[in-house]
């Protein structure tokens, strides 16, 4: 929370106000994703496909590596519950019978395939990538066909195999060891065939993708704002393991090695404060309403582990919003903690300024970084009775609350006065029923409001009060 130069002092012109009530009221706003981590416990290497029509599927690694399993649900939250199927089993003996890892589901051309890396019986670390394919329409029936061997040309450790389609060509990206764990990119000249030399994409070559192992690995791709993103997983699978991005305008030569950029830090790594540690191998889905882009990923609970971090099984599947930077790059923020997914709140009348804390005060900021400091999970209130209050999600423990009509993020002391001085009655927003509007549990009358982009607990009188203490879920 590095301090920053103050920001520019409110104009309350009537004009202004007036044009910015308007444009708020007039934009349809959706209700934002809300989930449950960890969504499934004990599946790594996760993928969440949404398919046309209408459900969700998930695949991921099991901890006996030994099968591979579909879920499907017409919705995220529910694939936590829904019904495990095991679609293929291991081969007793030969190749495909050790190692089955990273299965992805993908729908080609009327047909499902599942990609999926194994090793040999004779030689358990001799990965390779194989395919099976399925005609059914629904993939957890119907006979799947082993397609065989994906061959990329160079023998050697290779896996983590995924496919996406740009200006109607297909592409393959996956991780072969050549000498280190590296990403590549190829055509496909059918949905199990490579056609072309593989393109090195990246190789580990910064410290943080070097620690432990030297591995860049588990691509994953996400298509927006004129851009294409590669992310992929760096270093050992312990709390050193993290996710690494390249980004290429998606009118270039996708191989050419020379259109990719690569991001010199992390874009996403474990946090002590949220008790995740490790995530990575991720996958990315949309929104049931389709205006939220997901990340979907693996991480674990805690940072000790005994033995070999690849066969401790407590890497679990989560699910968290993407949120996008004033350039058009996604920010992922942190690997959240357990519990419901948290939201940012936009101001109703300032729509590109969300609340944040900042030195632990709070107030209004846009292009918020680090993003974290501007979520916030929406708990039942800490003084109960009907109440809600706002939990920092990178700071757990930590809760919005007045202090003498101020607004601040503080640790909870567990006393009386706190629990009430951090509670709300959540109304509809008093601007516009899109919104909410906060009232204080221990001073009726008075609303969490921003004035001079800082937030407070006050009365409210006109319709300018009234906006500024509406706030928009995002």
């Amino acid at each position: 929370m590095t301090k920053r130069s103050s920001l520019p002092k409110r104009v309350l012109s009537l004009v202004v106000a007036a044009l910015s009530l308007g444009l708020a009221a007039g934009t349809a706003l959706a209700a934002p994703p809300k989930y449950t981590n960890p969504l499934i416990a004990q599946r790594a290497d996760a993928q969440i496909f949404k398919h046309t029509d209408g459900y969700y599927y998930f695949t991921a690694s099991v901890p006996e590596y030994d099968r591979i399993i579909l879920r499907r649900a017409t919705s995220i939250q529910g694939l936590a519950s829904a019904a495990e199927t095991v679609v293929w089993r291991k081969h007793s003996s030969g190749e495909m019978a050790a190692h089955i890892w990273a299965p992805e589901l993908h729908f080609i051309s009327g047909k499902w395939y599942i990609y999926f890396a194994a090793g040999a019986s004779n030689d358990i670390w001799r990965i390779r990538m194989y395919a099976l394919e399925n005609s059914s329409a629904n993939p957890l029936t119907g006979s799947w066909t082993e397609k065989g061997i994906i061959s990329t040309g160079v023998e050697s450790f290779s896996l983590d195999a995924t496919t996406f389609e740009h200006n109607g060509q297909r592409y393959m990206l996956w991780a072969q060891y050549n000498p280190d764990s590296n990403v590549y990119i190829a055509k496909m000249s059918s949905p199990t065939t490579l056609a072309g030399s593989p393109v090195l994409l990246t190789r580990p070559e910064y410290a943080w993708e070097t620690q432990g192992f030297r591995v860049n690995e588990g691509p994953a791709v996400l298509k927006k704002n004129g851009k294409i993103f590669v992310t992929y997983s760096a270093s050992k699978t312990d709390d050193r393991y993290c996710m690494g991005m390249l980004t290429a305008s998606d009118s270039s030569d996708l191989l050419n090695p020379a259109s990719w950029r690569k991001s010199p830090t992390p874009v996403f790594v474990s946090n002590v404060n949220t008790s995740q540690y490790g995530p990575g191998h991720n996958f990315f889905t949309v929104s049931e309403d389709g205006q939220s882009d997901l990340l979907v990923y693996h991480a674990r609970p805690y940072q000790q582990i005994n033995g070999d971090p690849l066969y401790d099984p407590n890497r679990h599947t989560r699910v968290q919003k993407i949120y996008w930077n004033a350039d058009g790059t996604p920010n992922f923020g942190i690997p959240l903690a357990d519990g419901v997914t948290p939201f940012r709140f936009k101001s109703y009348n300032q729509p590109n300024y969300v609340i944040r804390h900042w030195e632990f005060r709070a107030r209004l900021e846009a292009n918020v970084n680090p993003l974290a400091d501007s979520q916030f999970r929406l708990v039942p209130g800490l003084s109960g009775s009907g109440t809600v209050s706002f939990e920092s999600a990178n700071f757990p423990g930590y809760y919005l609350r007045h202090k003498n009509f101020e607004a601040w993020v503080e640790k909870s002391d567990g006393s009386t006065s706190f629990k009430n001085d951090a509670s709300f009655y959540q109304r509809s927003g008093l601007a516009s029923s899109e919104g909410s509007s906060f009232e204080s549990y221990n001073y009726a009358g008075r609303y969490l409001r921003h004035f001079n982009y800082l937030l407070y607990v006050q009365p409210l009188s006109t319709s300018t009060d009234k906006a500024d203490a509406t706030f928009i879920a995002d």
